[in-house]
């Protein structure tokens, strides 16, 4: 909301024939502290003076011999484009309330002035534009932050289609059948950010665009600085894998920090919007093959038993924490820790053995990130 100081310094002009209501309506507002207060008594000027200065309220009379308040306001319409006139119009005549108002003026001023009445409805109708004027213009800064977002990603998703790997691109120019291979040592970690569907009936598809994006930002420089390779997203979910396209024997605690930073970047963004998201996040180990999809534009991806368990542990993970496989869990030591979930039955596997990463010891990490949960059963899985 605007402050009181921006009130008293915002632009009034008044319009009135009459030198003597002029002086009273200036008196009143000088008096009450109002330090930017013009007038003319020429209402054929209004438009000129308006398109030059901007006043964030005009009051005008609306009976003028040559031209009256009424076809004032139609030319101030040629001028706000956005059809909102900052008009408060001033009358005698009941009728003309209505009408004034049905042309597009925001309030009235009965004549003769009552000083409490002009001072309130100047006060309350300079709020409303100031207010209004703020509105529009983080309108057009969101709106020009999208279209600046949109196109980078425009350009970063097409250089990510066009440019494989190091690894693969070789192969393609030596082979270009060959376009896949298999790892036995992999360790793939899918992240889904819980709480956007509730967002969605209140927030624009805009605000939540700039929302996921900064985010899933976020987790690119996690994964880059933890030596993953980022795969993919889709909607709300972010996936990633360590030990592709090359080989390395500490796949397993690379997506593990991964995780955990992952956590941290959510807090961060929770902290300085305001905001509730969690992230529910999965992961598991073992082989899968890497390969290239598309001929003229090419899209990195991975397959195998280990993505359809680690997709497999984030749906039925919990939010605001990390869920890893019996196959990721065999291969965390130090500075990991670890809380056994127990059993759970997981379609197309039966019971499979699950436990929580909650945190790292000593200087490797920060603290516990289950916040501050003392066990698995006092926590509800959200879908």
């Amino acid at each position: 909301m605007p402050d009181a100081s921006d009130i008293l310094k915002a632009k009034v002009l008044v319009v009135d024939d009459q030198q003597a209501n002029v002086l009273l309506l200036e008196r009143m507002l000088g008096g009450a502290g109002y330090e930017s207060v013009t007038s003319t008594l020429d209402p054929r000027s209004v438009s000129e003076l308006h398109g030059k200065n901007r006043y964030d309220l005009i009051l005008l009379d609306l009976q003028m011999p040559g031209m009256d308040g009424f076809q004032v306001m139609e030319g101030l319409k040629r001028i706000e484009m956005d059809g909102y006139l900052p008009v408060l119009v001033i009358t005698a005549q009941p009728d003309h309330k209505l009408r004034a108002l049905r042309a597009g003026a925001r309030d009235f001023i009965s004549k003769p002035f009552d000083v409490a009445e002009v001072l309130t409805r100047v006060h309350n109708q300079l709020e409303v534009r100031l207010l209004h004027v703020e509105i529009r213009r983080k309108n057009e800064e969101l709106k020009q932050l999208f279209d600046q977002v949109v196109a980078e990603r425009k350009v970063s998703e097409r250089l990510a289609l066009q440019v494989p790997p190091d690894s693969i691109a070789a192969r393609l120019q030596a082979r270009p059948d060959v376009a896949t291979d298999s790892f036995a040592d992999v360790t793939v970690v899918i992240a889904d950010i819980v709480g956007l569907a509730e967002r969605t009936p209140a927030v624009s598809a805009a605000a939540l665009t700039l929302l996921v994006e900064e985010i899933f930002t976020g987790f690119d420089g996690v994964v880059t600085q933890r030596g993953l390779r980022k795969i993919k997203t889709l909607g709300n979910s972010y996936m990633a894998a360590a030990g592709v396209p090359l080989a390395a024997g500490d796949h397993a605690a690379r997506a593990a920090h991964a995780a955990l930073d992952m956590m941290g970047v959510v807090e961060r963004f929770n902290e300085r919007g305001g905001q509730k998201l969690q992230v529910r996040i999965g992961i598991a180990s073992g082989a899968v093959v890497a390969g290239v999809i598309g001929k003229r534009l090419y899209l990195y991806d991975v397959w195998g038993d280990a993505v359809n368990v680690a997709s497999r542990m984030e749906s039925h993970g919990v939010a605001g924490r990390v869920q890893v496989a019996e196959s990721t869990r065999r291969l965390l030591a130090e500075p990991f820790e670890l809380e056994a979930r127990g059993a759970i039955a997981v379609e197309g596997k039966g019971e499979m053995q699950t436990w929580f990463v909650t945190g790292r010891t000593g200087a490797s990490g920060k603290q516990a990130t289950n916040g501050g949960h003392k066990s698995w059963e006092h926590e509800q899985t959200v879908s």
